[in-house]
This record gives structure tokens, sequence and C-alpha cells, in this order.
């Protein structure tokens, strides 16, 4: 019998995160405690940059979006915000979104599933992936209950499953 498979990602739905923008910008746009800031949110690929009147302002608006992403399933672990900066008279966040897994990172959870998981276990990482590969499906079960239970610096999902 074939060994069965899975691939161990950390990937953003990028349908997610557009809604989730265009929900901010609405929100913002409405909301009577961002009238006469000057508080725009603007998006360009996997970068978001908030800008406001005041650093107040320009936090609350973050966490606006941040509720948003939540909302819309996006996990916060992809976003990588900095701190505001002033730029001219305006305040500036910029926020990057981080995708794949790193190499040191996919080597910390096949570590981790080689000693916490079932000995039948093989890893493999495969560039931003980690593909697990068993030849019971129990056992590609229980490895993805072991990943989903620890908590790790970068949000994980589960693809490929065959």
């Amino acid at each position: 019998m074939a060994d069965s498979s899975f691939d161990i990602v950390s990937k953003i739905d990028q349908m997610e995160l557009d809604n989730a923008f265009n929900q901010c910008d609405r929100e913002i746009a409405t909301r009577f405690d961002f009238k006469n800031t000057e508080t725009k949110i603007e998006k360009t690929g996997l970068k978001v940059v908030l800008e406001s009147s005041t650093e107040e302002r320009v936090k609350a608006a973050l966490d606006v979006f941040k509720d948003k992403l939540i909302k819309r399933n996006v996990s916060l672990k992809h976003l990588d915000a900095a701190e505001p900066e002033l730029s001219g008279k305006t305040y500036r966040i910029t926020c990057n979104f981080k995708e794949g897994i790193s190499t040191e990172n996919a080597k910390k959870v096949a570590k981790f599933l080689k000693e916490k998981g079932p000995k039948s276990l093989k890893t493999q990482i495969q560039g931003e992936e980690l593909r697990v590969s068993s030849k019971s499906k129990d056992d590609l079960q229980s490895a993805i209950a072991l990943v989903k239970k620890e908590s790790w610096e970068f949000a994980v999902q589960f693809t490929n499953y065959r």
C-alpha cells in the first residue's frame, strides 16, 4: 500500500484578506471618531499602509483592521505591523503579511513530530511547506492534532491530504 500524506503550509486566503481590507476601509470612512482625521488605509499586494493625523487614530485604525482580519478567519500571525512613524504631518503604520514556513521553522515542526508523533511518520521539507507522510492515515490524523495543539509563531494550515 502506498503512503498517505499531507502538507503543512502557512498561506493567506487572499479573498478573505481583501474582504477584511474593504470592510475596514468602509468602517473608517463611516465611523464618527475617524471623521476629519484624514485616516485612510491603502493596500498593495501583501502590504497595507494605515495613515492618520494622530498616533492614537492610526493605532485605532490598526485595531479595526485586526478586528476585521479575525472576523474573516485570517490569522494575526501572518500580520507584521510596524510601530507608528511620523511622516510629515501624518502618522503611518506599515503592515506586511508573511506567508510560507521558513526552513528553520519547518525543521522545528519536523523535529517536534519526530519526538512526539507516531513512529511511522516521515517528514520532508519542500520549499516553504512541509510534507508529512505515513502508511497509516490514523497516524497522519494524530500528527495533525499534535501540530494544531502546539503553539507556533506562524499560522498553520493543512492541505493536499491524500
